[in-house]
């Protein structure tokens, strides 16, 4: 899944603000799944997500799919620290299930963003988050490509899209 030099531009345009932004570059600092950093698995889910609208003619708006995937994991923390969860309670409190809300607020106080762009990031980990349902086609998109770049980050560290990264495990454009 490749997007064309003139997409990416157009993204990194939008997405510009964002990127230069030092919370956001702190998500460089955490691991997603694997060795992927939160970072760049929120770029991969960019790419994905605005592939899947360009080729499969979708419609979405560019902009709130770009936003609102660039920001899905915007929690700033390193899940993978251990926690005690102990009954069911705590079983919402785990981060599969609490990171959407904390990501949304976070991009809320730091960004100001809009409803849709709000909608997108609380509801990415559906059906997880069974109440926050995806309520439109960004949504959806971003639901789906969140998936998509999880099974592969976590699966096929190895595979040809991982050797495409700089000595830091990362891409250097969009």
């Amino acid at each position: 899944m490749q997007l064309s030099v003139t997409e990416r531009e157009q993204l990194y345009a939008i997405l510009e603000k964002y990127d230069q932004n030092p919370k956001v570059q702190q998500m460089r600092e955490f691991i997603q799944h694997g060795d992927v950093t939160t970072y760049q698995h929120c770029k991969n889910v960019v790419l994905v997500s605005c592939w899947l609208n360009h080729r499969l003619h979708l419609g979405a708006d560019e902009t709130s799919l770009a936003v609102g995937a660039f920001l899905h994991d915007f929690y700033l923390y390193d899940w993978h620290k251990k926690g005690t969860f102990h009954g069911i309670r705590r079983l919402f409190e785990m981060h599969g299930f609490s990171h959407p809300g904390r990501a949304c607020v976070n991009a809320e106080q730091v960004f100001h963003i809009t409803k849709k762009e709000q909608s997108i990031i609380s509801s990415h980990m559906w059906p997880l988050t069974f109440r926050h349902v995806p309520s439109c086609r960004e949504a959806i998109i971003v639901c789906l490509a969140d998936k998509y770049c999880a099974v592969v980050e976590s699966m096929f560290k190895h595979s040809r899209v991982a050797a495409a990264k700089n000595a830091d495990g990362e891409y250097d454009e969009w």
